[in-house]
């Protein structure tokens, strides 16, 4: 079995897809008999939805060079 450290690992990847197979199936049996490691799963799906939904953009890579040199300079 996997610890609770391992499985919030797999949890934050499985949140960005980066999960393999076998690291679902390890999460999934782990928080059979983990209450906490559960909740933890849980709250993080909901995050997850709550950050699909919202309107969130980055900057252009243009701007980010811009921003940048311009931070830069000021040093």
């Amino acid at each position: 079995m996997i610890s609770c450290d391992d499985a919030a690992i797999i949890c934050n990847k499985k949140q960005y897809k980066e999960a393999t197979f076998l690291e679902k199936i390890k999460l999934f049996l782990h928080r059979v008999y983990c209450d906490t490691c559960s909740k933890f799963s849980k709250k993080n799906a909901k995050l997850t939805a709550l950050c699909d939904k919202a309107p969130l953009y980055s900057l252009p890579e243009k701007e980010k060079v811009r921003m940048k040199i311009e931070l830069q300079d000021k040093i």
